[in-house]
């Protein structure tokens, strides 16, 4: 396992445990990596600030719950792959798309790629593609068959997505068909919630200009609550998700009227989405 991969485990480990605490005892023994190992990677995490240095161990930091897009790419990435297989199959030809940021929209626009093949022949482009993602734009605008509409704003890089007001001006000028939306938790009750209030807060007027509203999220996300609300469950069309996701929560969600597609290996797609009144 690599030093970005155990990261990923170590941060996890940490977020997961009652008391917020990890000690390098419980490292060695869960990752197999010596001890000298276990506090070298305590140590740099601790000095970009991912969680506090305890003696013997570490302490969740608040900021560990939001991290860089780089270390979360290695977090269930089979899942993430199936999810946008899925929701790729929920577009069709002509639509106009929105993606925020995040490692699962990033894989859906990947996936979007790869279906514009499959939407019909011709120069002209089948989909328009609207984000605030920087990274899903650069993939993206090598793509002939995609228009790409990149909003304004300033970059976070946590993220890489753009936010503020220079974000806002352009997106309530639009309207979009389907807003796929990467989100850090998902409840009946809290609805789509995200870590940064100002993330929140264009993935909140996005999701407005959206005739349709898909949050796409694996399991660990499904049944959890962030700091900053999106947008409540009953906005939500639908969630794609993975055979992981809590049953429980997944009965809650459902119940609010969104509707939940759960993404496997080999039956990923389902019926493209059709307008329906917000």
């Amino acid at each position: 396992m690599d030093k970005i991969a155990r990261w990923n485990v170590l941060v996890e480990m940490l977020a997961s445990a009652e008391d917020g605490r990890l000690s390098i005892d419980e490292v060695v023994s869960t990752l197999n990596v010596s001890a000298a190992t276990a506090r070298r990677d305590f140590d740099e995490l601790a000095a970009q600030q991912l969680l506090i240095r305890t003696r013997g161990g570490a302490l969740a930091n608040g900021v560990s719950f939001d991290l860089p897009l780089r270390y979360k790419a290695g977090r269930h990435p089979s899942e993430k792959h199936w999810i946008a297989e899925a929701a790729a199959e929920l577009v069709s030809s002509g639509q106009v798309i929105g993606l925020n940021g995040g490692t699962t929209t990033t894989e859906v626009a990947r996936a979007l790629g790869a279906r514009t093949r499959l939407l019909g022949d011709g120069p002209e482009p089948v989909l328009t593609v609207v984000t605030n993602a920087l990274n899903i734009a650069y993939e993206l605008t090598l793509q002939p068959r995609m228009k790409i509409v990149v909003v304004g704003g300033v970059a976070r890089p946590q993220s890489y997505e753009l936010i503020g007001p220079l974000a806002t001006t352009l997106l309530k000028e639009m309207t979009l068909d389907v807003a796929f939306l990467g989100v850090d938790a998902f409840d009946a009750a809290t609805g789509a919630s995200a870590h940064h209030e100002g993330e929140a807060s264009i993935n909140k007027l996005m999701s407005s200009r959206a005739k349709q509203v898909v949050v796409v999220a694996d399991g660990s996300k499904v049944g959890r609550s962030a700091f900053a609300r999106i947008l409540p469950s009953e906005r939500v069309h639908a969630l794609v998700t993975d055979a992981t996701a809590p049953s429980e929560a997944l009965a809650a969600i459902e119940s609010t009227g969104c509707r939940v597609v759960r993404a496997r290996q080999a039956d990923a797609a389902d019926e493209p989405l059709t307008e329906t009144a917000s």
